[in-house]
């Protein structure tokens, strides 16, 4: 109750002393408005000298800076400190990492020759989680394999290591913390379940609940909020119906749940459900009215989010209000809304920009793209995302020339970005076998990715059976039902090839080896092996649902369109970047604008 404590100065006709010091600076610190800025800095400014020794004094003086966001002072306050405890240092590296300034914290503590307390693990474990990177590995193993055994049974320690451990990708690391905590706590499950998210093994989060209810933990809102993020990570209605049954209505009405609902729904392909949510609130904030635009933009409702956007009161609108309505005209093919839109942007940042060239690569205006990024080089450094947009454009339109001239700019801005020129190599290798020129394509692509020394990322993608989250690797025949699947493939190719269907091999991506067919490669592909296990349960479901890692290929798009005619059933397939929802009548909500 901080503006209480304010209050309470304002009435105090006696000087404060070290310790009512110490604590307003704290309670500025909490605040952190302008009004506790204006008193923080009063009270230090006026501060008596023989205070200016007080460690605890000068601790609290020095967070309540690193909150304000003033780093060179409270630096300044910490040079001059000559009695430096552990305290000192945990105040000065918790406000490097609370200013996501993790090098400068790591650079700190390697030069303290202290014994270290459990708010130093507890802190430093956040500052190598959020920098993640080579060094940061380094020194937070080295950290956690040498801590005294009295902080192995401190929760705060663990939890705080084990979420630094997901951050790092290691799962089993956080898991075996897990398991040996005896102590687990709220927080404990929900830094398990949130590292599931980080780390795409959301379906892991919903074991992780169960074994709450069996320890009588009862969920807090910050639960409720991960397993709604779990259940758009996975985008399965049904899984998303079997939490919101188990949330409790209060906790629904929060804002923040509210948000994530809205979020959920239009992530799981459910855009009636996300327009009640949306419907549902009375004070709106930005996120409320952007997170509604993106879930119409990533279903093809390119008017309808529109609509949303320009009922946003314009205090409300940010760089990510711009970026989720420009994104949408580009899934739905709406260029002239879209040129509007972008015009009327009074600041137009990377990556409005870059949305905005995606848009017109989508409709193969190349020229007009190219403007744009010649126009951005003249102030700004290259940006990657921009090209792989003119080249993802270019493989749709089959245009050799532009392809091959954006790639090869690609190679010598961003030589390192092996990832992301893998992925262009494999575009570039679709529109030579879109030609019939497999060899090239074969050839083109494996001395890229031999260049690189990376590898192509696999497809995955998972449905839904019963209660049960399946995933599908391209090429997987691990699954009990494999046989079954792959007879129900070729009855699948049977009846298409009776309506015309003929697959396309510009949508491989990789060597056709020995023994293998065009057919056989592309009938591997996961999202056919996940709708096939679909039609093989009974009932035969009229409504199926998948997700994938990747952007749905051409062939598979063309195939599910017409299965889902042939069928007569709804397919919802949620590739890396939108919502296709396949009808009976043989159309796709994306208007081929995937």
């Amino acid at each position: 109750m901080v503006e209480k404590v304010f209050d309470l100065l304002d009435e105090m006709e006696i000087k404060p002393d070290s310790f009512t010091l110490a604590i307003l600076f704290n309670a500025c610190a909490e605040l952190a408005n302008d009004r506790a800025i204006k008193i923080g800095r009063k009270l230090l400014d006026e501060m008596p000298e023989n205070y200016r020794n007080d460690k605890a004094v000068l601790n609290s003086a020095m967070h309540m800076l690193m909150k304000f966001g003033d780093i060179q002072s409270a630096e300044r306050i910490f040079r001059l400190n000559k009695k430096k405890d552990i305290i000192t240092y945990n105040a000065i590296i918790k406000g490097y990492v609370g200013n996501k300034m993790f090098e400068k914290a790591l650079d700190l503590f390697e030069q303290i020759h202290l014994n270290l307390d459990n708010v130093t693990y507890i802190i430093v474990f956040n500052a190598c989680a959020g920098l993640a990177n080579d060094r940061a590995i380094k020194i937070g193993r080295k950290l956690l394999d040498e801590m005294p055994e009295n902080y192995r049974n401190d929760n705060a320690v663990l939890n705080s290591a084990m979420h630094m451990l997901m951050k790092f990708g290691d799962i089993q690391g956080a898991e075996r913390i897990f398991r040996l905590n005896k102590k687990k706590d709220i927080i404990t499950y929900n830094a398990i379940m949130n590292g599931y998210n980080l780390n795409d093994e959301s379906s892991k989060c919903f074991k992780i609940l169960d074994g709450m209810s069996h320890e009588g933990i009862v969920p807090n809102e910050t639960t409720w909020n991960i397993l709604i993020g779990a259940c758009s990570q996975i985008g399965m209605i049904h899984r998303c119906e079997y939490i919101i049954d188990q949330i409790p209505l209060d906790t629904q009405n929060k804002r923040q749940i509210q948000n994530s609902l809205i979020d959920m729904w239009g992530k799981c392909g459910s855009v009636e459900k996300a327009q009640i949510a949306f419907k549902s609130i009375d004070d709106r904030d930005t996120v409320t009215y952007n997170t509604m635009i993106n879930a119409f933009g990533l279903n093809g409702m390119g008017s309808e989010a529109i609509h949303v956007y320009k009922q946003m009161p314009n205090d409300l609108r940010d760089e990510v209000s711009h970026i989720c309505v420009l994104n949408a005209c580009s899934h739905s093919g709406l260029l002239h809304e879209a040129r509007n839109i972008f015009d009327e942007i009074t600041f137009k940042t990377e990556k409005i920009i870059t949305t905005m060239i995606d848009c017109l690569s989508r409709l193969f205006l190349f020229d007009e793209a190219q403007k744009l990024i010649d126009n951005y080089e003249k102030t700004n450094k290259p940006y990657l995302i921009m090209y792989m947009s003119l080249l993802s454009g270019a493989r749709n339109n089959r245009n050799r020339h532009v392809s091959e001239k954006v790639y090869d700019r690609m190679k010598y801005l961003f030589p390192n970005e092996k990832q992301h020129l893998v992925s262009g190599a494999v575009l570039v290798s679709n529109i030579y076998s879109s030609f019939g020129e497999d060899q090239l394509a074969t050839t083109f692509r494996s001395n890229q990715i031999k260049q690189l020394r990376t590898n192509a990322t696999k497809g995955l993608s998972w449905t839904q059976i019963n209660d049960e989250i399946v995933q599908f690797t391209a090429h997987d025949n691990s699954h009990p039902q494999a046989s079954e699947i792959d007879s129900e493939i070729d009855r699948m190719t049977s009846e298409l090839i009776q309506h015309g269907y003929k697959f396309d091999s510009s949508w491989i991506t990789r060597k056709i080896k020995d023994g293998e067919t065009i057919q056989s490669v592309l009938c591997g592909h996961s999202e056919k092996k996940a709708i096939a296990l679909n039609f093989i349960q009974r009932p035969v479901p009229k409504f199926i649902q998948i997700a994938k890692n990747l952007r749905v290929c051409g062939d598979c798009h063309e195939f599910t369109k017409l299965i889902a005619k042939i069928r007569q059933c709804d397919i919802i397939v949620r590739d890396a970047n939108r919502i296709h929802h396949f009808y009976p009548n043989g159309q796709c909500s994306c208007q081929d604008h995937f």
